[in-house]
């Protein structure tokens, strides 16, 4: 009977691990492809055009929107500068004050940013 016991949980063990595996926890943000865009464009300055960045980021920002998860720190403050270098500043505006309300902790260096455009 003990042997038998064994066995079964020697059997059991692995597919108790490959479920457990499966039951990750998911992250509170939607993080989409922001990551990766800000390490090309830094990594490789202009190995992605700004027009194609600022698409791939509104789409991950409906993305987001549809699965009803918020997007991740820095995210609107990365859209912004991306609008500002193209020469939007209204759009990069929004941006801005929308990290600001989201994520208080950036209100300093979002002034910042808004201030310096607004004197160009």
């Amino acid at each position: 009977m003990k042997n038998l016991n064994l066995k079964m949980l020697a059997a059991a063990l692995p597919l108790a691990a490959l479920v457990l595996a499966g039951c990750g926890t998911p992250t509170k943000y939607y993080w989409g492809n922001y990551e990766e865009l800000v390490y090309a464009n830094y990594a490789k300055p202009g190995a992605v055009a700004l027009d194609k960045q600022i698409q791939i980021l509104q789409g991950d920002a409906q993305k987001a929107q549809k699965e009803g998860r918020p997007l991740p720190p820095g995210f609107h403050a990365q859209l912004g500068y991306l609008y500002a270098q193209q020469g939007s500043a209204d759009q990069a505006k929004v941006q801005f004050e929308t990290e600001k309300q989201l994520f208080p902790e950036s209100t300093v260096l979002m002034d910042r940013l808004i201030a310096n455009m607004a004197r160009k």
